[in-house]
């Protein structure tokens, strides 16, 4: 999945001579605190509610207002994890997306982002959950992979996390069956740590909520 693959259709930017006014209405719309300032298919920059609201003056231009980020955009091609980073990083709504020119495309909204996140974690596909504690030594993907698949059970998507600097990691296994006795028994003869286990739908959607807000949490929204 990359950049061009995610482009709202929807939220528009504003143009260089909009008041400031103008653009926190449409804020306001599609609830996000940015919008690009663009000059035909040129991209200024990116204003920000805060921006509107230091200076006080929403009846000015929004291109007379002091921007506080230097002109963050992804490019068309960079893959959603590029993305990602850029919003968590500077704590962005919209981002926006130039081609290869660095003509101005369109944005990404940080709720389309997290809804192809929910995507990617396979959140809509039924199936159990599995979390798994290892070193960081130990970690092997080949192994954890064969164990699941010897079961006649497939991974269907993966979440890592630290959970101890240098020294643990959390694996949360999504997997395409809800009886997932065998797995967990092949787990535990090869003596992996399991934190949990989910193959109920009301205990399904309590961990892809948890996952979601983390992830939400992680893009600091």
């Amino acid at each position: 999945m990359i950049a061009s693959e995610l482009l709202s259709e929807v939220v528009p930017a504003v143009h260089k001579d909009d008041k400031a006014a103008e653009a926190l209405n449409w804020m306001d719309v599609f609830k996000i605190s940015h919008l690009p300032i663009v000059d035909n298919d040129e991209y200024i920059g990116l204003i920000s509610e805060v921006d509107i609201f230091d200076m006080n003056k929403p009846e000015i231009p929004v291109l007379e207002h002091n921007l506080s980020l230097e002109r963050p955009f992804v490019k068309n091609n960079q893959h959603i994890f590029e993305v990602v980073e850029l919003a968590s990083k500077l704590k962005l709504t919209a981002i926006p997306v130039l081609d290869e020119n660095e003509n101005y495309l369109g944005l990404i909204t940080i709720t389309d982002l997290a809804m192809e996140f929910a995507h990617l974690m396979s959140c809509e596909s039924p199936g159990g959950i599995i979390v798994l504690e290892v070193k960081i030594n130990d970690y092997s993907l080949s192994e954890i992979a064969q164990i699941v698949e010897s079961n006649d059970t497939k991974i269907l998507s993966m979440y890592v996390r630290t959970v101890k600097p240098a020294e643990g990691i959390e694996i949360a296994l999504k997997v395409n069956k809800t009886d997932i006795a065998s797995v967990i028994k092949t787990f535990e003869r090869y003596s992996y740590k399991i934190i949990s286990t989910y193959s109920e739908n009301s205990e399904l959607d309590a961990i892809l909520k948890d996952r979601f807000d983390s992830f939400l949490k992680y893009l600091n929204i």
